[in-house]
C-alpha cells in the first residue's frame, strides 16, 4: 500500500508545507531574509563577545607596558587583525539595528510578514552602511 493511501490520502500525495521544500523524503528549510536576520543576529552576537575579548587583550596590553602594547597594535593593525575589526564593525551595527527591531517586536509591532522582511532587510543595509562609513571616515582620517 503506498504511503499516500496509508494516511487516507486516497492517490493523491499530501501537499507540503510551504515553509518546505523538497520532494517525497526531501525536506528543506525554505530560506527567507527573516530567518537569515534571526541567524546572522546570533552570530553577531557571538562576534561581539569575542569582540570584548579583544577589547579586554587591548586593556592588558595597554597595562603590561609599551612593549606589550606596541605588539597588540601590531596585531590589530595586520590584514588579519583589520578584517577581525571591519567584521567586529558590522557585528555592532546590525546587532544594533537588529535589537531595536527586537524592540519594536517586544511592543508586538512588525509581525507582518512585508513588515518583518522590510525591516530584516533595513538592518541589514543599516549595519552595511554604517560599517562602510566608519571605515571610510577611519581611512580618510588616516585612523588606519
Amino acid at each position: 500500500m503506498s504511503e499516500a493511501k496509508a494516511n487516507g490520502a486516497g492517490s493523491k500525495a499530501r501537499p507540503l508545507s510551504p515553509h518546505l521544500v523538497g520532494g517525497p523524503g526531501l525536506f528543506f528549510w525554505r530560506w527567507h531574509i527573516t530567518m537569515y536576520a534571526s541567524i546572522l543576529h546570533r552570530a553577531t552576537g557571538v562576534m561581539l563577545y569575542l569582540g570584548a575579548l579583544i577589547g579586554a587583550g587591548w586593556a592588558l596590553s595597554l597595562a603590561s607596558g609599551a612593549d606589550a602594547y606596541a605588539n597588540y597594535l601590531t596585531l590589530l593593525g595586520s590584514p588579519l587583525g583589520k578584517l577581525v575589526l571591519f567584521g567586529l564593525t558590522f557585528s555592532a551595527f546590525y546587532h544594533l539595528a537588529n535589537g531595536v527591531r527586537h524592540l519594536a517586536w517586544d511592543v508586538g509591532k512588525g509581525f507582518e510578514p512585508r513588515t518583518a522582511d522590510t525591516t530584516a532587510a533595513a538592518a541589514l543595509a543599516f549595519g552595511a552602511a554604517a560599517t562602510a562609513a566608519v571605515w571610510v571616515i577611519a581611512f580618510r582620517t588616516g585612523a588606519l
